[in-house]
């Protein structure tokens, strides 16, 4: 005769593969959707190379910096150092208008710090159309 129980206690398990495989593709997918954003100070919009938009009759006004960082607004050369007589020279040129597109035209020698202050300046008088003059590279160079 039998006096205790045959029945053998059943193992309680906790199967975690199918909790392990949601998981990893909850975290993949808010990988993939999620945006890197990259904070910056400088709003730039790069300009585009199309002939069919540009507006070749329309005023610009030009800033050209020497190798030795003189600054020339239009034909007028800025007397003066630092960046308020080139506000000065530049808002006289440039009147009113704000709106109008500014080239900057660099000696390639001259320091960074020169093309810096002129977009600087620029900036602080409330131009937001600028652009940087270069010359293209010949085909064939090392690139």
């Amino acid at each position: 005769m039998r006096i205790g129980n045959d029945r053998r206690g059943d193992d309680f398990e906790i199967n975690v593969i199918p909790l392990i495989d949601v998981l990893l593709t909850l975290l993949m997918f808010f990988v993939l959707t999620s945006t890197f954003v990259q904070h910056s100070r400088l709003k730039v919009t790069l300009p585009q190379a199309s002939t069919t938009d540009r507006d070749m009759n329309a005023p610009a006004l030009t800033i050209m910096i020497d190798r030795d960082g003189r600054f020339y607004v239009g034909s007028d050369e800025v007397m003066g150092e630092g960046i308020e007589p080139l506000k000065q020279t530049i808002a006289r040129n440039a009147g009113d208008n704000r709106d109008q597109s500014v080239t900057i035209r660099a000696d390639a020698m001259t320091p960074n710090q020169n093309v810096v202050t002129a977009m600087d300046a620029l900036g602080q008088l409330g131009f937001t159309h600028l652009s940087i003059a270069t010359t293209p590279s010949k085909p064939g160079a090392a690139q």
